[in-house]
């Protein structure tokens, strides 16, 4: 067995009053690492005062599902000769605030648009989704199910 190691920074800004109270301190920070060459602009959710320009975590945790799911997936392609000649999904999550403040994921559906390079791999190509679930580091480590709303369709005929 393989163990892997990942680390990022996370800068945080200051108003200057700190956290003298809920409102004063800013939500903004960035996510970067030494060997990277972009900066992540983040927030906290608008609604808990974050910045809606800036990507929050809940953005980020879908994204890091769909992205994996995805990597999973076109892997899975290429050893099953599936030729994806265009993926795009748009994710979307529910996530639950508890009276407390607290709150969890309650779940995340995927919904991957594929395009595939011949009719006669769209079966396949609409299975392998599954298989992706099951092997995807992302969504094996979420206490929530990850659902798909996967659809595959062979690539329009090239002029």
């Amino acid at each position: 067995m393989k163990t892997h190691h990942y680390k990022t920074t996370l800068n945080s800004g200051n108003l200057g009053q700190g956290t003298t109270n809920y409102k004063a301190y800013n939500r903004n920070h960035t996510i970067n690492h030494d060997q990277k060459s972009q900066t992540i602009l983040a927030s906290a959710d608008p609604m808990f005062l974050g910045d809606p320009s800036r990507y929050n975590p809940e953005e980020l945790l879908l994204a890091s599902i769909a992205s994996c799911h995805m990597l999973w997936y076109l892997h899975l392609c290429a050893t099953n000769h599936i030729i994806v000649t265009n993926y795009q999904d748009q994710p979307e999550g529910t996530m639950q605030e508890n009276t407390n403040g607290s709150g969890q994921f309650t779940n995340v559906t995927l919904n991957p648009k594929v395009q595939v390079q011949d009719q006669n791999m769209v079966d396949k190509a609409n299975q392998l989704h599954h298989q992706a679930n099951q092997m995807c580091f992302i969504a094996r480590s979420c206490n929530f199910p990850i659902t798909h709303n996967a659809f595959a369709e062979a690539s329009p005929s090239q002029p």
